[in-house]
């Protein structure tokens, strides 16, 4: 996860869920159960979509943007649904800067999936789902939630999954524009928002899903 502070706004790009993984065993009324969402069901959701929202602690009274409002971006590439937003809330930029981020989380209902027993535990395949709004959270996520909302004039059952993350913070809140009318791309002023050096923010944007892949595995081993 990789955040960047600029003045009064926190940039926040990651993974929101992984395709094609097993989650941490989750608990059922018929027992426990590892889950994998299948490669394609995200996209297709978001295909069908009209709008997805982008909550805070999935409170829907801290809307912190959505698809339609043009800061949320949403997709799903090889690793996984990936988001990338711009937050102008204060308490959450905030947080992004003291580092209390905690995790991403999204809610859901399943249109169709796939229950098959296995031991230890039973698996689920979910094969396809509508995608209701993702989450950032600054608290250790619970990592599946259930309740019953009403769709189409009957109950549904929706649920939550969630997943923290290490954050990468990089703030530039306090770069200044340079004043040399030279100014290109590769400015050597370290001072200097355009500024691109090795392990510049200005460099790491332009950072492929590969090398972002390699970072979260290299995370994931001092996790």
């Amino acid at each position: 996860m990789r955040i960047e502070i600029r003045n009064n706004q926190a940039i926040l790009d990651g993974y929101v869920n992984a395709v094609c993984r097993d989650s941490k065993p989750l608990l059922s009324p018929q027992g426990l159960f590892v889950e994998q969402v299948k490669e394609g069901v995200f996209q297709r959701a978001l295909n069908r979509a009209q709008d997805v929202k982008l909550l805070f602690n999935h409170d829907e009274k801290r809307e912190l943007g959505s698809i339609v409002n043009g800061n949320l971006q949403l997709f799903e590439d090889s690793i996984g649904l990936r988001a990338i937003c711009t937050v102008d809330d204060p308490e959450v930029v905030q947080k992004a800067k003291d580092n209390q981020l905690k995790g991403w989380s999204f809610g859901f209902y399943s249109n169709k999936d796939d229950w098959q027993n296995a031991e230890p535990y039973q698996r689920r395949f979910i094969e396809d789902m509508d995608l209701l709004e993702v989450s950032i959270l600054d608290k250790t996520p619970a990592y599946n939630g259930t309740s019953i909302e009403s769709r189409d004039n009957k109950e549904v059952l929706t649920e939550t999954r969630g997943d923290d993350f290490h954050a990468i913070v990089e703030d530039m809140s306090q770069a200044k524009e340079c004043d040399n009318v030279n100014c290109c791309d590769k400015c050597c002023n370290t001072d200097c928002e355009k500024h691109v050096a090795p392990g510049h923010m200005g460099e790491s944007r332009t950072y492929d899903n590969s090398k972002f892949h390699m970072e979260m595995l290299k995370v994931k081993q001092f996790n």
